[in-house]
């Protein structure tokens, strides 16, 4: 690579290589792409690599139960669907109704509707409602929402998993910036509360992966529910 070209341009490069040979062409998933970029919706969804990555770990986790929190247009959504066995179930949460409509008529037309339940409110709330529903624990959750409120949904997702669960927190390392002990920006004090709270929390099992892309740079972290 010369000392000229653009970093982003190369990252970008290999994940449309890798998506190419692993991924391959996928209408549905073009489709919604497609959907959320005619209905105006921040194009901050998951890349398809990443999206696939998702999949897999839910089925090598054997997930039957999935919680998303962040729908946006329900693309990583129907990664994780299609991952579910015979039975299996997905919930999703989504705090804005034109995010929610796109998502569902994505649902809709990847004919996985069956499995997916949308539930529109603000996640805090939405959270709370699952918790006191007494719902079946989830085999794992993928959380891709707002990050001033990550540690609340570390928290919250606690109470709706069982030890083994599997939890996948999405944009964490916020271009390098997680590490700045001075940052008084919102969100990269959410993450960094995380790491804290994952720190000093015997129940949980945790690492923090960098990743550059067609997304940029930043990372996920990867938890395990011990007890």
């Amino acid at each position: 690579m010369s000392t000229q070209e653009n970093p982003q341009q190369r990252w970008t490069a290999v994940d449309d290589y890798t998506a190419d040979r692993l991924i391959g062409e996928d209408a549905v998933l073009d489709a919604a792409v497609e959907a959320a970029d005619r209905a105006g919706l921040p194009p901050i969804a998951v890349a398809p690599n990443q999206g696939k990555l998702l999949h897999l770990l839910a089925r090598t986790q054997g997930a039957r139960r999935i919680l998303e929190i962040g729908t946006l247009a329900g693309y990583s959504a129907i990664w994780l669907a299609r991952a579910l066995p015979e039975g299996g179930a997905l919930t999703t949460l989504e705090i804005d109704p034109a995010h929610a409509a796109v998502a569902a008529a994505n649902l809709e037309r990847a004919g996985l509707a069956d499995r997916v339940e949308i539930r529109l409110g603000a996640a805090r709330d939405t959270l709370r409602q699952l918790t006191e529903e007494g719902v079946e624990p989830y085999d794992l959750v993928f959380v891709d929402a707002d990050k001033p409120n990550i540690p609340h949904y570390l928290e919250a997702s606690l109470a709706l998993t069982r030890p083994g669960s599997v939890i996948v927190i999405d944009n964490v390392v916020r271009g390098g910036r997680l590490a700045d002990r001075q940052s008084t920006d919102e969100a990269v004090r959410g993450v960094q509360q995380l790491h804290e709270l994952l720190a000093g929390d015997k129940r949980l099992d945790a690492t923090t992966v960098q990743t550059v892309g067609a997304k940029g740079y930043d990372g996920f972290t990867l938890i395990r529910v011990e007890g």
